[in-house]
C-alpha cells in the first residue's frame, strides 16, 4: 500500500472504534477518555485488571470426583470437544481448560452438593444477556442452561456434573475472550493491531476472580471495554433490537428522479412512520394528515436521517437516501455488533494521547491529556478498490516538511512509465525528476529509450519535486509501517466538500495538515503553528523534524458511530470490511486467533 494523492493511558480510544474519547488513570485498571459533543463520537482505550479478587472465599473447594469421573473430566479437557455444546471443538481452549482444572485437582468448579453455585448461576445469567453486549447468547448455550440446571434437581449421575461443570467453564472462558478481547483476532484480516498484549491468562483469571467469587460483577465489569464509545454503543444497539420488532420492515419505493419538497410521493406515509420510529422527526413534531406529497415539515427529519448516515443533508429523496432508509434494522444492528466487537481490539496502552483516524467516517481527531478532543477533522482515505488505507496501531515518530514524493514501483510501472511512452517529456511537465536508488539525480530530458528501460525494470526511480504542488503537499508525518502509509497535506483541497472521500493511494490526507503537524510537534520546543506553517510556506525543502515525544496513532475502522448525546451515526462499509468479519464470525468456533 503506497500513498498518492512514560505515561500509561489506561482507558482511552476508538473506531473502528471505537472511536473517540480517552482517558488516563496513571495506575488504574478502568477509565476513559470521554470527547466533547462537538467531537462526535468516541474511542477510548482501556487497561484491563489483571488483579485478582482477593474478597473471593478462597477456602472454598470444588466438588471432588470418583476415579471414574475424574478420567472423564481429564477425557474431555484432553479431547476438546464436547458434543453438549452448541460448538462443541474447543481445541483453541484446550490447554485453558487443562490448566483450569489441573490447578483445582481436577474436581468441580462450578457444582457444590450437586447443585450449581451461585457463582455459577450468575455467570449463566451473564451469558445468557450475551446479546446486550454485542455478542450471541447462543455461542455460550444461553438457551440450553435453563434446562441443563432443572436437570440437576432430578438425582443427576457424576457424567452429568461433569458435563455440566466443562460446559459452563468452556463456555465462560471463551465469554470473558470474547467479550475482552473479541472473537476474532484482528491479525487474521492483516491489520496492524496486536492483541496478544492485553489477553487474560484464562485459567488464572476464571479461577481466581470468579469460581468462588462473592460479588463477581465488578469482575466482569473490568473485562468488558469501558470506553464511553463501547457503552455508547451498546445502549444503542439495545434500542436497535427494540426498534427492529417493532418495526414493520416495509420498504419505500426508490424514486426514479430525486423527489424535492412539494413532490407527490408514493411512500410518503412510511417515511413519516420511519422517521417518528428512529427519533428523526421528533414525537410533538406536527405533520398534516394523509399526506401524499413530500411535505416541507419533514424536510428537517429527512436531514437529519442523511446527517446520521453520510449522506449530504440536502433534504432531498434521491435514490441514496431511500436505500438507506429501506436498510432493515436489523441490518443496523448488526453494524453496531461489528463495530463493538472492533472495539475490543483496540490497544490498552499508550505513551502519549493519541490520534485515531476512522476510515469509514473520513475523520480524524487528536486529544489533549485530559481526555478531551483537540482536533476534529475531515480527511481523505484510500480507495475502496486497489488502494485501502490499512487498519493499524503505531506512533509516529517525525515530520518532513515541503518533502519529495518518492513514486511506489507500483504506481512507476502502473501509471508513470506508460505516460512516458507517450510523450517523453511527461516528466518535466509534471514536475518529476529520476534518480537512482541512492537518491542521486538523473538528467534525462526528454526520457532516452535506455532511461525508460530502467524505469521499467525498476533499476531507476522517480519521484516528484517539493512545491505546493506536490502530491504530498508540504508536509508529511511519518507513521512507520509496511504499508508504507503517513499522513500529508493535500493540494486538491476540493475533496474535503465531499461527504464520500475514499480517493487516495492509501495514504491519509489532511484537511488541515499544519494544525496536525503543530499538535504532533507540540513537545518539541519552538514548533508552534506560526513555525509550522513557515516550514510549510518558505522553508527549505524535505526537512525531517524527528519528534522528541513520539504520538500513538489508531487506524481504525468502525461503520457506527455514538455521539455523546446517544445519536447513532452509520457509514457505508466501503472496504467490506463489515461484510469480511461477518463471514468469519458465521462460521463459529473456533475462530482464527
Amino acid at each position: 500500500m503506497n500513498c498518492f494523492g512514560a505515561k500509561s493511558f489506561a482507558p482511552a480510544l476508538l473506531c473502528c472504534f471505537f472511536l473517540v474519547g480517552i482517558v488516563a488513570r496513571g495506575t488504574t485498571t478502568r477509565g476513559s477518555w470521554a470527547a466533547p459533543k462537538t467531537a462526535g463520537a468516541d474511542w477510548a482505550v482501556v487497561l484491563p485488571s489483571g488483579q485478582t479478587n482477593t474478597s473471593a472465599a478462597d477456602g472454598q473447594a470444588g466438588q471432588k470426583l470418583s476415579a471414574q469421573g475424574e478420567s472423564e473430566l481429564r477425557s474431555i479437557a484432553e479431547k476438546a470437544d464436547l458434543a453438549d455444546l452448541k460448538w462443541p471443538n474447543f481445541s483453541d481452549y484446550r490447554e485453558h481448560v487443562k490448566n483450569f482444572y489441573a490447578a483445582g485437582g481436577y474436581t468441580l468448579a462450578w457444582i457444590r452438593d450437586g447443585k450449581p453455585t451461585p457463582q455459577a448461576m450468575t455467570l449463566i445469567g451473564t451469558m445468557q444477556q450475551a446479546d446486550t453486549k454485542g455478542l450471541n447468547a447462543a455461542d455460550y448455550d444461553g438457551p440450553a442452561w435453563t434446562g441443563r440446571v432443572e436437570h440437576l434437581d432430578h438425582s443427576p449421575s457424576e457424567s452429568d456434573l461433569v458435563h455440566f461443570d466443562a460446559a459452563l467453564t468452556v463456555c465462560i472462558m471463551r465469554y470473558i475472550s470474547d467479550l475482552h478481547i473479541g472473537k476474532v483476532n484482528p491479525k487474521y484480516f492483516h491489520f496492524g493491531i496486536d492483541v496478544e498484549n492485553h489477553k487474560y491468562k484464562l485459567p488464572e483469571f476464571v479461577r481466581e476472580n470468579l469460581v468462588n467469587s462473592p460479588d463477581m460483577q465488578p469482575i466482569l465489569e473490568q473485562v468488558e471495554p469501558p470506553y464511553p464509545g463501547y457503552h455508547r454503543d451498546a445502549a444503542v444497539l439495545n434500542r436497535y433490537l427494540q426498534l427492529a420488532k417493532q418495526d414493520s420492515g416495509e420498504t419505500m419505493p426508490i424514486p426514479p428522479k430525486t423527489v424535492v419538497p412539494g413532490q407527490p410521493y408514493a411512500g410518503i406515509k412510511r417515511l413519516t412512520q420511519l422517521l417518528r420510529l428512529l427519533g428523526d422527526l421528533p414525537a410533538d413534531a406536527k405533520v398534516p394528515d394523509n399526506l401524499t406529497s413530500y411535505d416541507a415539515s419533514l424536510v428537517p427529519a429527512v436531514k437529519h436521517f442523511q446527517r446520521r448516515h453520510g449522506i449530504d443533508p440536502d433534504g432531498r429523496l434521491g435514490a441514496a437516501t431511500v436505500k438507506a432508509m429501506n436498510t432493515p434494522l436489523s441490518a443496523r444492528v448488526r453494524q453496531l455488533q461489528l463495530t463493538m466487537e472492533r472495539w475490543r481490539w483496540v490497544p490498552h496502552e499508550f505513551t502519549e494521547a493519541p490520534i485515531v483516524v476512522n476510515i469509514p467516517e473520513f475523520r480524524l481527531r487528536a486529544y489533549k491529556l485530559d481526555g478531551n478532543v483537540d482536533l476534529y477533522m475531515d480527511v481523505v482515505v484510500g480507495k475502496s478498490y486497489g488502494h485501502q488505507t490499512p487498519v493499524f496501531s503505531n506512533q509516529i515518530r517525525y515530520v518532513v516538511f515541503r518533502p519529495y514524493w518518492n513514486v511506489p514501483p507500483s504506481i512507476q510501472q502502473a501509471e508513470i512509465v506508460p505516460h512516458i511512452r507517450k510523450d517523453r517529456s511527461y516528466l518535466d511537465k509534471k514536475n518529476f525528476e529520476i534518480i537512482t536508488p541512492k537518491g542521486e539525480v538523473v538528467n534525462s530530458s526528454p526520457v532516452s529509450d535506455e532511461v525508460l528501460e530502467k524505469l521499467r525494470r525498476g533499476q531507476l526511480e522517480v519521484r516528484e519535486k517539493p512545491g505546493p504542488k506536490n502530491s504530498l503537499g508540504l508536509v508529511k508525518i511519518i507513521v512507520p509501517n509496511s504499508d508504507n502509509v503517513y499522513m500529508h497535506s493535500t493540494p486538491a483541497t476540493e475533496l474535503f466538500s465531499r461527504s464520500r472521500r475514499d480517493f487516495s493511494h492509501g495514504c491519509v490526507r489532511l484537511e488541515d495538515p499544519a494544525a496536525v503537524a503543530a499538535w504532533v510537534l507540540r513537545h518539541n520546543p519552538g514548533w508552534d503553528l506560526a513555525r509550522v506553517k513557515e516550514a510549510m510556506n518558505n522553508g527549505p525543502d524535505n526537512v525531517q523534524v524527528n519528534l522528541i515525544r513520539p504520538i500513538p496513532v489508531m487506524i481504525v475502522y468502525g461503520t457506527v458511530i455514538v455521539t455523546e448525546d446517544g445519536e447513532p451515526r452509520f457509514y457505508d462499509d466501503i472496504y467490506g470490511l463489515d461484510a469480511a468479519l461477518e463471514k468469519v464470525l458465521a462460521k463459529g468456533y473456533p475462530y482464527p486467533g
